[in-house]
């Protein structure tokens, strides 16, 4: 009986953290690749002129800087200690692109 009750939660887990996975909106974004404020942070100013911050674990987005590229990734909301740090400088996010694709469009970031 424990085992099953168990096996219950797991399964409740698994589906709760899917359907926060399929909530999480994708987005592409193309611009100018910067360094950002905080290590391993990034950002893109697109043409219309709007900072998106970044982040990736699986592209390596360091080779790229000052480079104009389009990336794909799924929104990111930050922690509460994401945003009690970033409250305490002059800018708060309210989240990031977690980059799981990127594409060089050229190697200057001119558009």
């Amino acid at each position: 009986m424990l085992g099953l009750l168990v096996a219950l939660m797991v399964v409740v887990a698994l589906a709760i953290y899917a359907g926060s996975q399929a909530n999480s909106e994708m987005k592409t974004v193309t611009g100018c690749l910067q360094k950002g404020d905080e290590p391993n942070e990034y950002s893109i100013t697109d043409a219309s002129g709007k900072t998106n911050e970044m982040r990736s674990s699986e592209v390596k987005l360091a080779d790229h800087l000052e480079h104009r590229v389009t990336v794909t990734g799924r929104v990111k909301t930050e922690s509460d200690e994401d945003e009690e740090r970033e409250a305490k400088g002059s800018k708060k996010e309210v989240g990031y692109i977690q980059v799981t694709k990127l594409t060089m469009v050229s190697t200057s970031g001119q558009y």
